[in-house]
């Protein structure tokens, strides 16, 4: 029996002063709005509910008695603060509220790409070499000179690109310090750096829960628009910035050109990804694939986007899966780990 009555909780902490890069709230609420359609679609009873850093327990209170099967959860804040999200996961489980979703270790494992790395190493899980730094004491460590460049820089608690520039692919130790160190000035976190691969960009989508979560179809980005000065990464700009050389350049195309051995290497380490992380009911595994054919997972996405246009949607399009049907098999995804 599926989900029938579900409440869809999303944060509206995004007050004037609380926004901040990464944050689009007409894109938040127009997503919220199309999940909600999508479920009516499937003969759903469905609530939006609105939460704020200071209303969590209000609305704890008002969904355990609601008498709803199912949260749909597309909270990615409290406070403001995107590195509270795991918080309310762990709320929800407190108070043994069925949801949509990783749950707070594993959110917590994605949102610190440290953890990530760590867990992926761990278990044997094919990803570039990383090293971390906390502060910019950590950039005069002199084992940065005898890197094997070039290196990429990311912010060790973002995602959405937030912090990625043309700038963040460095070439030299020097480069890699200053960038670095303009990253923490502007952000207040610490920066993760790993060894760039040079290659395809693969994002690998993922309906169901462990090892036998289904594949969605590869897709890749294609850079073929991008300028030859810049690099091949997927910026800031080219997720949010519409008229940038870089949104230009980076078109997401289901995957060209690959023979199943390719599709089945893949398909393996990212598998390998989300088993390891614990994800659940659905998310994302980008990978680059280097020259020699070997794939290697530089992030791993829980609760990914699933606005219309974005690519789960587009994967599950070419499976034959439209967008209510999409939405509705997550719902029933995360209903049936409680039934």
């Amino acid at each position: 029996m599926p989900a029938k009555r579900i409440a869809l909780l999303y944060n509206t902490d995004y007050d004037a002063e609380l926004t901040g890069p990464g944050v689009d709230v007409g894109a938040v609420e127009l997503s919220c709005r199309a999940i909600a359609a999508a479920l009516r679609e499937t003969d759903r009873v469905v609530d939006v509910v609105g939460i704020h850093g200071t209303e969590v327990f209000d609305v704890l209170s008002r969904v355990r008695t609601g008498g709803y099967d199912l949260v749909f959860n597309l909270c990615e804040s409290m406070a403001g603060d995107p590195r509270n999200e795991p918080t309310f996961a762990g709320l929800l489980d407190l108070f043994r509220i069925p949801y949509t979703g990783a749950d707070l270790v594993g959110l917590a494992s994605c949102l610190h790409k440290r953890r990530t790395k760590e867990i992926l190493i761990g278990r044997g899980v094919e990803t570039p070499p990383y090293r971390f730094f906390a502060t910019e004491g950590d950039l005069a460590d002199p084992a940065i000179d005898a890197l094997d460049y070039p290196w990429f820089l990311k912010l060790a608690h973002e995602d959405a690109s937030v912090g990625i520039t043309e700038a963040n692919r460095v070439v030299s130790p020097a480069a890699l310090r200053a960038r670095a160190r303009d990253m923490m000035v502007e952000f207040g976190q610490p920066v993760l750096g790993e060894r760039y691969v040079e290659g395809r960009e693969i994002n690998v989508g993922f309906i169901g829960n462990g090892e036998t979560a289904t594949v969605l179809p590869l897709h890749e980005i294609d850079f073929a628009a991008m300028p030859a000065d810049r690099p091949h990464i997927v910026s800031y700009a080219a997720k949010w910035e519409e008229d940038h050389v870089d949104y230009i350049g980076t078109k997401p195309v289901p995957l060209r050109a690959a023979t199943p051995e390719f599709v089945a290497n893949v398909e393996r380490v990212a598998r390998g990804a989300w088993v390891a992380l614990g994800l659940r009911d659905y998310g994302r595994v980008d990978l680059r694939v280097d020259g020699a054919g070997r794939p290697w997972v530089i992030d791993v996405n829980p609760n990914c986007d699933i606005s219309p246009d974005a690519g789960m949607a587009r994967a599950a399009a070419v499976a034959g899966l439209d967008y209510p049907h999409l939405i509705g098999k997550i719902a029933d995804t995360a209903y049936g780990r409680y039934h």
